[in-house]
């Protein structure tokens, strides 16, 4: 009987664990570590942020699903990995701290981000006067701070709401979109939207960017930039763009920020909520010795390298379809596997850039949503090849990989709208696609409008039965 162990429960982890569970459960051990007892749906999180869907409405307990799946769970938090010795050392508090030994022969890395606010001096809603839609608590912290500021509106006040990117290199530029198209249709329907300023500070080369180097849409046999498309959108809405901007740090009512060519300004606010950058949780890798090996398994950022090419330029990258992970296998042990943001990407999709001061302004290469779910399930599925005695024989390479994503623009079923947007591959592929940017105009596609509103809330719901594992749960793709 061999034993998985599998660090998170986010999109990537718990997807793993639906799989590893189902095929191996009864004949092998699983077991999953996460700090939260509960399975958080994140995408909807920017309906929560506005006061448009319940907190309970996008969490749910964990222990029951994995007891229908034959996976065991432990609610805490992985501080070491011991990968010569094949255990993790896990924290766990009831009443007081204690620690629990996890031995494992095959181990996934499904942690998520640490939310590293304190790379911008100033951000965040703990060390500062921003706020965040990134976990629940933030999302209802922020919630009730927006509402605030419209019951402020309904007084007659002005406010201006600052919405985007807290970090030159931040990611999930389309949930910050998201974000303040919500807030725009909220505010239109709490009629208060004459007394907001919106403005969307972005790390984006250009709008439409969303850290994925942009896509496109057919329209009347004429080709569409997302750039064009978002663009139109933020005209009519309103909304002030600053793009191409890292935030450096914020005081009480002023985001300072460097642009592209090394100039310097502010923003005032009254309300914001910028995204944090993402970098690795912190998990110490221990050799049988007792000496620190973390560098020899992360990068610099705290990601697990795996079986990409590492150290390629961005054109090498660009044209080297194979340089992006297919297995998401631990370049340093074989046993050891990264999904979902864990894993550490060769290099980033949007062209990066460094302004005349230094500052790096490039969007990180977004792994969350459809990509982690995808990359959960081909981990697991090459785990239980091991399991059975076969070599692994699922590939995922994002460079290869099509991925759909609904980004919603208020959540109305009758005047909401959201864009559907097709990409293939995920990452622009040159070498296959040479002339046309890196993607299949064949397949990547945009459509904008109120059908995507009625996707976007039937996937909660669709998604939500899913990651419970209920009936026909492996018939819903990721």
């Amino acid at each position: 009987m061999a034993k998985v162990v599998i660090i998170g429960a986010g999109l990537a982890g718990h997807t793993a664990a639906l799989y590893l569970g189902d095929a191996a459960g009864r004949q092998h051990t699983i077991t999953v570590v996460n700090k939260s007892p509960d399975f958080l749906w994140l995408p909807s999180l920017v309906w929560v942020g506005i006061d448009r869907m319940r907190p309970h409405e996008v969490v749910f307990p964990l222990k029951p699903v994995y007891n229908k799946k034959y996976v065991n769970f432990v609610c805490g938090t992985a501080t070491e990995i011991h990968p010569d010795q094949q255990y993790v050392l896990v924290e766990t508090r009831n009443g007081h701290r204690e620690y629990t030994r996890l031995d494992y022969d095959y181990l996934i890395v499904a942690t998520g981000p640490h939310l590293d606010f304190a790379a911008t001096p100033g951000l965040g809603p703990e060390q500062g006067t921003t706020f965040s839609i990134c976990t629940t608590e933030h999302a209802i912290h922020t919630r009730d701070a927006y509402l605030e500021a419209v019951a402020r509106m309904q007084r007659g006040d002005r406010q201006t709401f600052v919405i985007g990117m807290g970090h030159g290199t931040s990611a999930c530029e389309g949930a910050a979109f998201e974000y303040i198209a919500n807030i725009h249709k909220d505010l239109l329907r709490r009629k208060v939207r004459d007394k907001a300023e919106l403005i969307y500070l972005t790390n984006e080369p250009a709008l439409g960017d969303f850290g994925i180097r942009g896509t496109f849409m057919q329209r009347g046999g004429q080709m569409l930039s997302s750039e064009e498309v978002i663009g139109a959108l933020i005209k009519e809405y309103n909304i002030k763009a600053e793009i191409q901007k890292a935030v450096t740090r914020v005081e009480p009512g002023r985001i300072y920020w460097e642009d592209f060519d090394g100039h310097e300004g502010e923003i005032s606010y009254d309300f914001a909520m910028l995204l944090p950058r993402f970098s690795g949780v912190g998990i110490q890798y221990i050799d049988q010795h007792n000496e620190n090996i973390t560098s020899k398994v992360v990068n610099q950022n705290g990601f697990v390298v795996v079986d990409g090419i590492y150290g390629l330029s961005y054109d090498e990258l660009c044209h080297t379809s194979d340089a992006w992970p297919a297995t998401y296998q631990s370049a340093a042990y074989r046993n050891i596997f990264a999904a979902g943001i864990a894993f550490a990407p060769p290099g980033p999709i949007s062209v990066p850039h460094v302004n005349p001061r230094g500052t790096v302004i490039t969007p990180a290469p977004p792994r969350t949503g459809m990509v982690a779910g995808v990359i959960g399930r081909i981990v697991a599925q090459n785990i239980i090849d091991l399991l059975n005695g076969r070599p692994m024989s699922h590939q995922g390479r994002m460079s290869d990989m099509p991925v759909a994503c609904i980004a919603s623009m208020g959540n109305s079923l009758w005047n909401g709208m959201a864009a559907v947007i097709l990409v293939h591959p995920f990452v622009p592929n040159l070498k296959r696609f040479p002339h046309t940017g890196g993607r299949d105009q064949t397949i990547t596609n945009m459509e904008v409008g109120l059908a995507g509103a009625w996707m976007k809330r039937m996937l909660h719901s669709i998604f939500i039965h899913k990651f419970k594992g209920q009936i026909g749960w492996k018939l819903i793709p990721e």
